[in-house]
């Protein structure tokens, strides 16, 4: 339902996903009844008019009058910035898109904080069993906890790395609503700025009649966007969102709304007063900031980090950064926790997008759930034959914590759960001296290049948690043919480096 992530996706990516066609109904809406989507229908716009009917209550500010201010103005230039940097491939617009951002929120922060606490009281009162006769308080927990499992939580026990940011930024922005009601709908949201060029001359227009008018000013005082300069003039349809406050809250009933084609000028709609001049140097300041996301050897695909590991689908690093909203919808559904948000692996660029931390969970090898859940394709959806064949990185032994290398003892964990069918762990037998001077045999893991996918399930199930014996890098990954210095064996030998595209039937990368 956001027109944002279309329009950015188009610009960044050149890439129109269908599912996101459906978002040009809130264009619609909003030509011809404003910015009804922020006053009626967006999920962090009802928060923030909770939380700002909160403070009115908590406060002194109840009959406040609030006008347009030029502040107003500061969405428009964030707006244009971002849009700046996803004409040259950024779309880091998403780290502030309204229903990107509570998205995330929830499905990384708040619901597993949730999920963990019902969790832990449903089993403390379990393992308690506190009653009073005949009655036992887990005839009230255990169906509480049954439902949630069954219908809200869909995945056990999701934990995510950088909650802390996510939601202190989240908190931030509802703190805000202390200082002005819905602080961040009138000043700052980029959605709300794309809407507000879109209702510039709505069909639905606030009319006021000058004979019943006593400019009281009682129609400010519930406005949430603080659409009117002055009272009872200089409406602005751009920061309206179209609640009906201020015809409720006359008292000579002489606020109403109308409709007017917009070709007509009457009653006036202000449009929202945007300097040329601010509005080209806010496009140059986020081209010059995609510029200097792009000045990195990492972000120039020089380098390639070796803990970023993408999810099965993604597309290169660029064009992935291109489409990729950091939304959260693919660690949702990830169904080991595997999936977790970037911190600095992929630079600023790529704050909270997906990679594939096998500590905490693998990619199991028959889910293919992420690509499917991506609204912008920036994680392809393949079918499982597809993603079988897909390599998103190489695992190595670490010969000095890996046991029978270390410590001269058997261990076959992470063969045992390897998952490919050719296994893609082998053992070579090896007779070591031990501490008394005897000789015994012991099986030395290694690790098949042609098999590995990369999918993370041995480091997963490595015995030694803190530092594990076996690691995934994202070498080898498919999606990267600079980064394939292992190609397939053929004719007995084993290839080194190529030219990009060598090794595939195709002539090319699958991606």
């Amino acid at each position: 339902m956001d027109p944002l992530l279309l329009a950015v996706t188009f610009v960044a990516a050149h890439a129109v996903p269908l599912i996101l066609l459906v978002s040009l109904v809130v264009v619609a809406a909003t030509l011809l009844f404003g910015r009804v989507f922020c006053g009626w229908f967006c999920p962090l716009g009802t928060l923030h008019a909770i939380v700002g009917w909160c403070a009115d209550r908590l406060g002194s500010r109840k009959r406040r009058r609030d006008h347009w201010t030029p502040w107003h103005r500061t969405k428009y230039y964030v707006l244009i910035l971002f849009l700046g940097a996803a004409l040259v491939g950024g779309h880091w617009i998403t780290i502030f898109d309204p229903l990107v951002l509570l998205y995330r929120t929830a499905a990384v922060s708040l619901l597993p904080a949730f999920q963990w606490a019902v969790e832990t009281g449903s089993t403390t009162v379990y393992q308690a069993d506190p009653h009073a006769g005949p009655l036992h308080l887990t005839a009230l927990t255990e169906p509480v906890y049954q439902f949630f499992r069954n219908h809200v939580w869909g995945m056990p026990r999701q934990a995510f790395l950088g909650t802390g940011s996510i939601l202190g930024f989240f908190l931030l922005i509802l703190a805000a609503n202390f200082w002005r009601r819905r602080f961040w709908c009138r000043y700052l949201c980029p959605l709300g700025a794309l809407l507000g060029l879109i209702a510039r001359r709505p069909w639905l227009r606030r009319a006021v009649d000058p004979d019943s008018c006593t400019r009281c000013d009682l129609c400010a005082s519930d406005c949430h966007g603080a659409a009117s300069e002055k009272p009872g003039e200089g409406w602005r349809a751009s920061e309206c969102f179209v609640c009906f406050n201020c015809a409720e809250a006359c008292p000579q009933n002489g606020v109403r709304f109308k409709w007017r084609p917009f070709w007509r000028n009457d009653p006036p709609a202000e449009g929202p007063g945007i300097s040329r001049r601010a509005a080209l140097t806010a496009l140059a300041g986020g081209i010059a900031a995609q510029a200097a996301f792009r000045a990195t050897p990492q972000g120039r695909g020089n380098v390639y980090h070796p803990r970023l590991i993408r999810p099965p689908g993604a597309r290169p690093e660029a064009e992935f950064l291109e489409r990729c909203t950091a939304c959260g919808m693919c660690m949702k559904v990830c169904p080991t926790g595997g999936l977790q948000p970037a911190l600095g692996e992929a630079g600023l660029e790529g704050l909270w997008t997906p990679r594939l931390v096998p500590h905490l969970g693998y990619c199991a090898y028959d889910c293919n759930a992420c690509g499917h859940a991506c609204p912008t394709e920036a994680i392809r959806p393949l079918s499982l034959e597809e993603k079988h064949t897909v390599r998103i990185g190489l695992a190595a032994f670490d010969t000095t914590r890996c046991i029978p290398y270390a410590y001269g003892r058997d261990c076959m964990v992470c063969e045992e759960h390897c998952p490919a069918p050719d296994k893609a762990i082998y053992f070579q037998e090896v007779t070591i001296t031990a501490r008394d001077g005897s000789l015994r045999k012991v099986k030395q893991p290694h690790v098949d290049p042609n098999n590995c996918i990369g999918c993370g399930t041995c480091e997963n199930v490595c015995v030694l948690k803190d530092a594990p014996g076996v690691r995934v890098f994202s070498s080898n990954e498919s999606r990267h043919p600079d980064n394939q210095p292992i190609l397939p064996e053929i004719g007995g030998e084993t290839g080194g480096y190529s030219e990009p595209g060598e090794g595939s039937e195709e002539g090319g990368s699958p991606y």
